[in-house]
């Protein structure tokens, strides 16, 4: 019998266009520096994260394998992270200019789905597990500072020193190093997850949490500054405007969609790459 199709934007649908904002973002975050690329492009890409995030919910709360998603995500993330450390510690595959992508989004992903699996087992009364899945997570940075504290002598040895930051940063993230969706981010993610099922009251609360952490701390440090003008909280501070993903999360009909795993899966790092030596190749030929 054919699957009726409701109303609203399906799984797939809302992933595309989140693609599609992504890309526009990364065109302005990669080629900034050439002075051609609207500001607008990066402004409708602070919708992406925020549409990517909300689907990973849905995806990880239906998915018949947790087990080989969260290895998909983890590996993802511990290939694009071990990148990035090379080119922080060892400065190599960096720009002209020493810039290089700071995309790990992918790691706040692998914490999150962590979490995630922490409540489901809270629900289903599992408390040692739950507790000590949400646990890992949160503490994870302390036991590495302790760790540090009790053999100072790591931090003088050049090669366990470098292996032990490889580790923090790359297989086994910490949410006080990764350099991508920051506090927002991550807490609006364990929100959207603990309150669904209630779609009202989930987005709303995700709404007003993101426009906490994103609008109003900034607007209360910058309208100190004498020469601040009100208008420039939608012309230069504008990483608040993911909170509008809401509108586009409310159209969501709680369908899958076609699909196309692999290919939201992988265009991310790839397109991320490939942005990325474009935008060597141009600032060579400029320079």
């Amino acid at each position: 019998m054919e699957k009726l199709t409701k109303k609203g934007l399906d799984g797939t649908q809302l992933k595309t266009i989140a693609l599609v904002l992504m890309v526009l973002d990364h065109i302005h975050y990669f080629f900034e520096f050439t002075g051609c690329i609207p500001t607008v492009f990066s402004m409708l890409g602070r919708l992406s994260a925020p549409l990517f995030l909300f689907c990973t919910v849905e995806g990880f709360a239906h998915t018949h394998d947790r087990r080989r998603y969260f290895i998909r995500i983890w590996a993802i993330g511990a290939a694009m992270a071990a990148l990035e450390f090379f080119m922080i510690y060892a400065k190599a595959f960096r720009r002209g200019d020493g810039f290089y992508p700071q995309n790990a989004i992918f790691q706040d992903l692998v914490l999150l789905c962590i979490v995630w699996q922490g409540i489901d087992w809270l629900r289903e009364k599992k408390f040692a597990k739950g507790i000590g899945a949400i646990a890992a997570v949160l503490c994870w940075p302390y036991v590495v500072v302790v760790f540090l504290l009790l053999f100072p002598g790591v931090q003088e040895m050049p090669i366990a020193s470098t292996i032990v930051a490889f580790v923090i940063t790359s297989p086994l993230p910490m949410w006080t190093t990764i350099t991508d969706g920051g506090w927002s981010f991550l807490l609006g993610g364990v929100l959207l997850y603990a309150l669904r099922g209630h779609r009202r009251v989930q987005l709303t609360a995700w709404a007003v949490l993101i426009f906490l952490c994103d609008f109003v701390p900034t607007f209360g440090m910058l309208c100190r500054q004498a020469d601040f003008v009100w208008t420039q909280m939608f012309t230069d501070y504008y990483e608040w405007f993911g909170v509008a993903a809401v509108l586009l999360m409310l159209l969501y009909n709680g369908q899958r969609g076609s699909g196309h795993k692999r290919l939201f899966y992988w265009f991310y790092p790839a397109h991320v790459y490939l942005l990325y030596g474009a935008s060597c190749l141009v600032y060579n030929v400029l320079r």
